[in-house]
């Protein structure tokens, strides 16, 4: 299931309210995550909704930030399924997931999918110890 499909973005101003109020974050150079558990009400074939920001105060030019977010979005969808939905699926949880970039300079796509990958593994880590 390596797609990114509407669904899978976190699209509600309340949702995303919610997250950045309740929600728990870390720091993995370049990117901030913050994320938020919600038990699942019914089986979803999505357990993960995401939300990527790049802050134009970093990138000025609308091109380099659609850039980042490319790569964040590309890196994410190859790496959700094994690294992050098989465990959410088990647990029968939804999580709410914001990606922000806060690096000054692109990273290339392997280091960003190795960054990703830490991520994911760290939110399940956290995740696992609540």
């Amino acid at each position: 299931m390596n797609t990114f499909k509407k669904e899978e973005r976190l699209c509600s101003k309340k949702l995303i309210e919610e997250l950045l109020h309740n929600g728990s974050s870390f720091l993995l150079y370049p990117l901030k995550v913050v994320w938020l558990i919600k038990p699942a009400n019914e089986p979803n074939p999505y357990p993960t909704q995401l939300v990527i920001s790049v802050a134009k105060k970093r990138f000025r030019r609308a091109n380099k930030r659609n850039k980042v977010k490319r790569l964040i979005r590309e890196s994410y969808r190859i790496n959700k399924e094994e690294h992050l939905y098989n465990f959410l699926k088990e647990q029968q949880l939804t999580l709410l997931l914001m990606f922000s970039y806060v690096g000054k300079d692109i990273f290339t796509y392997s280091d960003l999918e190795k960054k990703i990958k830490l991520c994911l593994h760290r939110v399940v880590k956290e995740i696992e110890k609540r």
